[in-house]
């Protein structure tokens, strides 16, 4: 990780539980990133008894019924008009929607594609190699594309692409203990925001969550963006204050 987000990052919640977030630059562009370390209580949420939650704040109101709330959360990948995920889905376990491998129209077709994958640690796997290797993840969500292929960007990307959108996405570490949650604060093109990964970061393997409907909710920053309702949510989990 760079030195930089890591001062940013430590200093600004000293000794808090759950994801740091944190404002960083990365070649005159913002972002907030948020910081997630292994053993942390990540979760991923999508609907509880009364339907899909699609918003922060029915999160918050589900866990505050555990004495418990949200530490920091984003919108976790692309989702249907019924707000139900496009490809692999998990859940505490459960598998409530499948794979996906075959390409097709859209930001998700663009092979490689990828899964996020929360187990011991973290892990982002190109959708065909998760295939084979039957991973065993306690949260998943699959979206696409692959900012970042063991290293390399996807390459498909276009360095002076002039297709911007705010976008957030996921980036891994090489040894898959620290997770980075990354949204755009301005408009950016793929290529940027996978080198911001990549290059900023240190990420080893990264993948696009959405575009356009990308928001975040970080308590620490005064920040809880708001819009239409979200499918998946990824969010880590701390006492309720």
């Amino acid at each position: 990780m760079m030195r930089g987000l890591w001062v940013a990052l430590a200093g600004l919640v000293p000794g808090a539980a759950g994801a740091a977030c944190a404002p960083f630059a990365f070649e005159g562009m913002p972002y907030t990133v948020c910081e997630v370390r292994a053993g942390e209580d990540l979760r991923l949420f999508l609907e509880g008894p009364d339907g899909v939650y699609g918003s922060f704040r029915a999160v918050n109101a589900a866990l505050a019924a555990e004495g418990k709330q949200l530490g920091f959360a984003m919108n976790a990948g692309m989702y249907h008009r019924d707000l139900s995920p496009v490809g692999l889905y998990v859940e505490d376990g459960r598998e409530v929607t499948r794979l996906v491998t075959r390409d097709g129209p859209g930001n998700f077709g663009l092979l490689p594609n990828g899964v996020f994958c929360v187990g011991e640690g973290f892990a982002v796997v190109e959708s065909r190699a998760f295939a084979k290797a039957g991973r065993a993840c306690r949260y998943a969500t699959q979206s696409g594309p692959m900012l970042v292929i063991d290293g390399e960007l996807h390459p498909k990307l276009i360095p002076d692409s002039p297709s911007v959108y705010v976008r957030n996405g996921v980036g891994v570490s090489a040894d898959g203990q620290t997770a980075w949650f990354a949204i755009s604060d301005r408009a950016v093109n793929f290529d940027s925001f996978a080198r911001m990964f990549r290059n900023g970061l240190g990420a080893r393997d990264a993948l696009y969550l959405d575009g356009s409907i990308s928001r975040l909710y970080a308590p620490e920053l005064g920040r809880s963006d708001f819009g239409f309702s979200m499918g998946p949510i990824v969010g880590t989990v701390v006492p309720k204050e």
